[in-house]
């Protein structure tokens, strides 16, 4: 983890991989590609499977596919495949892995997609493999509430803190903590709304009970972020660590929590200056 991560101030944008892949994300892909897949192969299969790699993908002309004995081929292909994966456009390499998908959902000896998931959710890169087609999990909107919260946020310290550590938590590639970013996020709320009652003892259900008095929010609404405190609070949830029961926490858990309290603080700065 960089400086400016262990601080608290990379962006959102610059801790998902959205538009581009790193070079450690594209070595971890590059190694399930080869490792979780290609190897898996029997004889027979690799040399269809490589084919149709270089035919249909690639659409090149199938009298110059490499040939010749199989350990021979095997490395020409490898050869060929690598180089255009380490110089080609970020997004052709999530066309590839794509085209590999349709494959391995066919295959019971590779296990491709479970371990590409695993190397984009630990690299946070913005995509996943859902149903054999590659597709965006972190949408602009979400981003944009986000980035929109820090903005807003950071004239209350406290409550700009818990947004940036939750974010911290959220990105960290090497060791990403997503039950104390879930922790962070409604902290954030928390913070904020004892912030714009003026009562730095108030619980949070007691807040917002004054915020639905003053500003008139929905009591819908209200309920639905007293239920997300009451699932981080009880003695199962995020907060009692010890008493978890085996709940793993995982980064799209995280991400909903940052993404929702964010939106939240969003919401309740502009109904306060109405």
């Amino acid at each position: 983890m960089n400086f400016s991560q262990r601080i608290g101030k990379t962006s959102i944008r610059d801790s998902l991989q959205l538009d581009d892949i790193d070079i450690v994300l594209k070595n971890r892909i590059w190694n399930n590609i080869l490792q979780d897949f290609l190897n898996k192969l029997d004889d027979g299969l690799s040399i269809q499977i490589y084919k149709l790699i270089w035919t249909e993908f690639f659409t090149n002309p199938i009298d110059e596919f490499p040939s010749g004995l199989y350990g021979s081929y095997i490395s020409q292909n490898n050869k060929y495949l690598k180089e255009w994966f380490y110089s080609t456009k970020w997004y052709n390499i999530y066309n590839l892995v794509e085209f590999i998908t349709f494959f391995d959902s066919q295959i019971d000896s590779t296990k491709f997609i479970e371990k590409c998931n695993n190397s984009l959710e630990k690299e946070m890169s913005g995509f996943r493999i859902v149903d054999k087609i590659v597709v965006q999990i972190t949408s602009e909107e979400e981003i944009e509430e986000i980035e929109s919260a820090l903005k807003i946020t950071s004239r209350w310290q406290s409550v700009n803190e818990h947004l940036e550590t939750a974010l911290k938590y959220m990105a960290d590639r090497q060791a990403p903590d997503y039950r104390n970013s879930i922790k962070e996020s409604i902290s954030a709320i928390e913070s904020f709304c004892k912030i714009i009652t003026g009562d730095e003892k108030a619980t949070l259900g007691k807040a917002l009970n004054q915020i639905e008095f003053k500003w008139g929010i929905h009591k819908s609404l209200k309920s639905a972020f007293s239920a997300l405190y009451g699932y981080t609070s009880d003695e199962s949830g995020i907060r009692h660590s010890l008493l978890e029961n085996g709940q793993e926490i995982l980064f799209e858990d995280a991400k909903f929590m940052l993404v929702s309290c964010s939106a939240f603080i969003n919401f309740l700065k502009i109904k306060i200056e109405k």
